[in-house]
């Protein structure tokens, strides 16, 4: 996510700070490569025009030019200029006075608009709510089997309609009374899509939209598609009035063009973006934390969510006990790797961490996730008593685990040495999980601007 922009402006900051002094020739210059930056990251121009005459303004100031640290001035403009135009703060979802919550998911066809239906109604349920799903594709067949797909996976209830029932309106009314005699606090209208936006498509959202006069109207864009998404955004926000924003597929998207022009093209907020193939990579979106990571700040507080959400706090203070009493075992190795899975792809989290000092390296690291998933396999190819000891572990016993995980006896050696090592660093590194989770926000430092050394 924003890698290649994040690249082009850390190397920007970094031939700022070489300049002996700071000039309006060599500021200006700087702002030629920020612009340029921008542009290649698929910006839209109209923001970018903006985005340039508001730091060309500020960073051109005489308080900048004879300030102690004027190429600090100018990442810390860049920075706030970047969080203005993201949206200045989180933009929270609105729901009714009175339930249930109508919230309208649209976009064109394979935007991603029913699994961001799944992924938000997985999402309010975590957050309290008690959200129904409806498809209202009544042209793809397959659109509204794909939704009964997602509500098994995610075990969130699914209005699919009786028969007789063909047309949107006559499933999205049905779907409503519904919400309101099982008590479910919010509707989700999964709406049909267009390769292309259409006449007939507008005049069925804008009739669903007179009926249920829907809290959030939420358009889903691709953001692989960059200025597409935005232009398509624009209109839907034109003809219909849309509230927010989902991006989909921001983990695959390293320019970032859509996420920084939405806000400004269409007047409305960047509300979630999905991260990820599986129903939990769906985050809120922060434009101060999305700052911080275009200008290699590292996103901890999101990282530090994630940990909370899915790790038990339970186990992992008792994983600390265990490697402060040096009784860390093979199978608490193999649980701290699951624990470390649920926080999603290692590429995700490594995102995460601030490009600052050691950590600059991390963000060129490749993670073979099939060699964890091997190295589960050859921890439950062993018998109790060898995963509570591993000096158990011989050359014979060692065939017999391979043979049992598919692997061979090398691999059980290596894993072996990886476990001694882990086990030794863990103890060292703050009791892993669970000091991570005992220490949270009060204790760790986050990266302030000063911190970037490019």
């Amino acid at each position: 996510m924003f890698e290649n922009l994040s690249e082009k402006l850390q190397k920007v900051f970094k031939n700022l700070r070489g300049e002996g002094k700071l000039t309006a020739e060599n500021m200006e210059a700087a702002l030629r490569e920020i612009r340029m930056a921008l542009l290649e990251a698929d910006v839209h121009f109209r923001v970018v025009k903006q985005l340039m005459e508001n730091v060309k303004t500020k960073a051109l100031g005489q308080e900048v030019l004879a300030s102690f640290s004027p190429a600090q001035q100018v990442i810390k403009i860049v920075h706030d200029e970047l969080i203005h135009i993201l949206g200045s703060h989180q933009s929270k979802l609105r729901f009714a006075n009175e339930p249930p919550t109508v919230i309208m998911i649209v976009g064109l066809q394979g935007s991603g608009k029913t699994t961001s239906t799944g992924k938000l109604s997985r999402w309010l349920s975590k957050n309290a709510h008690t959200p129904l799903m409806v498809s209202v594709d009544v042209y793809r067949p397959a659109a509204r089997k794909q939704l009964s797909v997602i509500a098994r996976d995610i075990k969130i209830p699914i209005y699919e309609g009786v028969e007789g029932e063909t047309k949107p309106m006559e499933l999205a009314k049905s779907a409503r009374r519904e919400a309101i005699q099982t008590g479910r606090d919010t509707i989700l209208i999964d709406t049909a899509g267009r390769l292309h936006i259409d006449e007939d498509l507008m005049q069925e959202l804008s009739e669903l939209k007179a009926e249920f006069n829907p809290t959030e109207i939420l358009f889903v864009a691709d953001a692989m598609t960059g200025q597409d998404a935005v232009k398509s955004a624009e209109e839907f926000h034109k003809r219909l009035g849309i509230t927010g924003v989902i991006l989909t597929k921001m983990d695959g998207d390293a320019r970032g063009g859509a996420a920084l022009s939405i806000r400004t093209v269409t007047d409305q907020p960047l509300k979630f973006i999905g991260v990820g193939e599986k129903f939990d990579a769906f985050e809120p979106f922060h434009p101060d934390r999305a700052a911080n990571r275009i200008l290699g700040m590292g996103d901890v507080l999101s990282f530090i969510e994630k940990v909370e959400q899915s790790v038990d706090k339970k186990q992992a203070e008792e994983m600390q006990r265990k490697l402060m009493d040096n009784e860390f075992t093979l199978e608490d190795f193999r649980d701290q790797l699951k624990q470390l899975r649920k926080l999603g792809s290692f590429e995700s989290i490594l995102g995460m961490m601030p490009q600052i000092g050691a950590l600059k390296e991390l963000k060129n690291a490749k993670v073979d996730e099939k060699e964890l998933t091997r190295i589960v396999a050859i921890i439950d190819s062993m018998t109790p008593k060898e995963r509570a000891n591993h000096m158990l572990v011989n050359g014979s016993r060692r065939k017999r685990i391979a043979m049992g995980s598919g692997t061979t006896p090398q691999d059980i050696n290596n894993l072996l040495k990886q476990y001694t090592a882990a086990r030794k660093m863990m103890k060292t590194f703050s009791g892993g999980m669970g000091g991570m989770l005992g220490k949270k926000m009060g204790r760790f430092k986050l990266p302030s601007l000063e911190d970037l050394k490019f």
